[in-house]
């Protein structure tokens, strides 16, 4: 099976890690399916006898079989794809909800920064990119071990969200420095290059703008999702620690 294809890990529920410290990262947070070594890798990490049934020794000439990196990795993890409940929002929760986000660069960043940060779910359209694609996978480092990727009608989702307080960044929206900001609540992140789509602006009830430097100048038209993302967490987690 070609679990770098997301029809593939859709239809089998699987995804794989790939690389040391990937795998390692990850080993004992989902339901391991197979870890394909070679017997080098196996002498210095030594691995837990109750999934010794799920390991296949293979040279490491053979490696190259299961893997599009560049260079062979010594080991590939295969785990099952897992179900999350979508999470419970309150006024001390934060969640990050991500409307069509496409590049697997942008949201395993995205991901390993919520991780930091302390965000715990992920809400993503079906049009964002795949969590479990090897790209973001190994561009999350090991952040998928913590952090909840949940793939949802967002437009259902968070039109059930009641008084919650859904913020969203537009160009046009207030300063975040200036802005009221509760500790808890749905921060939407948009698409590269689209912004957040129409029908999810329209349940946005806090619009927010990171402001360029200095006001009215002359800059670039807006900042990368996941720079934009890191900016924006920061600054909540800010208030909630330091306070205005």
């Amino acid at each position: 099976m070609d679990l770098d294809d997301r029809r593939c890990r859709k239809s089998e529920q699987a995804w794989k890690a790939e690389g040391t410290k990937c795998v390692l990262d990850l080993l004992g947070h989902f339901p391991l399916r197979l870890l394909v070594a070679t017997s080098e890798w196996l002498d210095n990490h030594p691995v837990s006898q109750t999934i010794s049934d799920r390991i296949a020794v293979v040279a490491p000439r053979h490696m190259e079989r299961f893997t599009r990196m560049g260079s062979a990795p010594p080991v590939i993890a295969v785990f099952d794809m897992p179900k999350y409940e979508l999470p419970i929002v309150d006024a001390s929760k934060l969640v990050l909800a991500l409307d069509t986000v496409q590049d697997p660069g942008n949201l395993g960043t995205i991901i390993r920064t919520a991780d930091w940060f302390g965000i715990h779910d992920i809400l993503c359209s079906h049009g964002t990119a795949d969590a479990f694609a090897p790209k973001v996978v190994m561009a999350t480092m090991g952040a998928l071990a913590r952090v909840r990727v949940h793939y949802c009608d967002l437009v259902e989702t968070l039109g059930q969200m009641g008084e919650c307080p859904i913020y969203g960044t537009f160009l046009d929206g207030q300063d975040i420095y200036t802005s009221p900001l509760k500790s808890g609540g749905v921060i939407v992140m948009g698409n590269e290059g689209r912004g957040i789509t129409e029908n999810v602006a329209d349940l946005v009830n806090c619009r927010i703008k990171i402001p360029s430097y200095p006001a009215n100048a002359l800059t670039s038209e807006s900042l990368n999702v996941a720079t934009a993302t890191a900016i924006t967490i920061a600054e909540f987690r800010r208030r909630s620690v330091y306070g205005k």
